[in-house]
């Protein structure tokens, strides 16, 4: 009986120490959030030398229809780039920067881009009233055909559900992130050039 209790114990203590482990492994750090800029900077040889290969995720050639998933935009990338030369490369970038493989550094990529969203989003003060009489302002406008309206009405509801994600943002993360919006600015705008 008594031996029970000890092994029982042990393995509580066990579940418990790998439990806090996760938590905390899943904890935006600065040290994460440093890696994940440096990471992006170096990605930027290889976006130059891989762009216009098949697989490497192209905002060009998107439908304007279709917003991308803001809450997945590195996950989706990645997804996109599986099989293809880039991939190989782009691991042992993020892996030389201490993420296990190219799935964890998106997801960092995910979550720091979220709270950059909602950060963002909160200094920009209340859009979603700013939204709800831009759309009031279209319905009523009778220069507007009904096919206008239409796509009006998706990319508006698009830009609620960025929204509603920037809204759904852990406040850690936000906190995490809020020191390094000028360097990830900087980054981002890179990536964009």
């Amino acid at each position: 009986m008594f031996r029970g209790q000890i092994i029982g114990r042990c393995l509580l203590a066990l579940v418990l120490s790998i439990l806090a482990f996760t938590a905390q492994a899943e904890r935006l750090t600065d040290s994460t959030i440093g890696a994940f800029i440096a990471s992006m900077q170096e990605a930027q040889a290889l976006q130059n030398q891989y762009e216009d290969t098949e697989g490497w995720p192209d905002p060009d050639t998107e439908d304007i229809d279709s917003i991308p998933d803001m809450t997945r935009l590195f996950s989706d990338g990645v997804e996109e780039m599986k099989g293809t030369p880039a991939y190989g490369k782009f691991e042992g970038v993020v892996k030389k920067h201490g993420f296990k493989d190219l799935q964890s550094w998106a997801s960092v990529g995910d979550r720091v881009f979220g709270a950059m969203m909602a950060i963002e989003m909160k200094g920009a003060g209340n859009g979603g009233s700013e939204m709800a009489e831009a759309m009031a302002e279209m319905e009523n406008d009778p220069n507007m055909s009904p096919e206008m309206k239409a796509q009006m009405r998706a990319m508006m509801g698009a830009a609620l559900n960025i929204t509603k994600a920037a809204d759904n943002v852990p406040a850690a993360d936000i906190e995490a992130v809020r020191p390094h919006m000028k360097a990830l600015q900087a980054t981002m705008n890179d990536d964009e050039d």
